[in-house]
């Protein structure tokens, strides 16, 4: 994608998080970002969020492999951060068709969500039901903030 065919994004900021979210995908509660490349093919990557609270990232594995069926919620791999270690969830129903192979040379092409190559892995088929346009997703952003926020603050207070 060049410069001139860049998505129109939309900034959003909250306390120290910020992040230009663009227009042209499908966001999960999970924070993944689901881009459709062609009619029932979507490309699936972390969004800023997930990046932040994950870390940096350190390794990145996929279980399912090419040709592979995949069910949203279903494990289709493993990636470890900085600061976490956790499943890589599927957020489409369909047919695994692969890993992002750029992502073999270049580990932080992961955390870049608005570069060409920053898609994890690929499905033919249909997103999750929970999927939302950018709008929803800053709601869910909003919302997940709040509790965030809360817990700290729950842990703050003296006893």
């Amino acid at each position: 994608m060049t410069e001139e065919s860049s998505p129109q994004t939309i900034y959003y900021r909250r306390g120290r998080f910020s992040a230009r979210l663009p227009t042209d995908r499908l966001y999960t509660p999970s924070h993944f970002w689901l881009l459709e490349d062609e009619p029932g093919v979507w490309s699936v990557g972390f969004t800023k969020f997930a990046s932040r609270m994950l870390g940096d990232l350190v390794e990145l594995n996929f279980q399912a492999a090419s040709g592979d069926a995949v069910d949203t919620g279903q494990t289709v791999g493993t990636v470890e951060g900085f600061k976490a270690l956790s499943e890589l969830y599927c957020v489409v129903d369909g047919v695994f068709l692969g890993h992002n192979p750029a992502l073999d040379a270049d580990l932080t092409l992961a955390d870049a969500q608005s570069k060409p190559d920053s898609w994890l892995y690929r499905v033919r088929g249909a997103p999750e039901a929970h999927a939302v346009d950018v709008n929803g997703y800053v709601e869910f952003l909003n919302l997940t903030i709040d509790k965030m926020k809360e817990q700290y603050d729950d842990q703050s207070k003296p006893c």
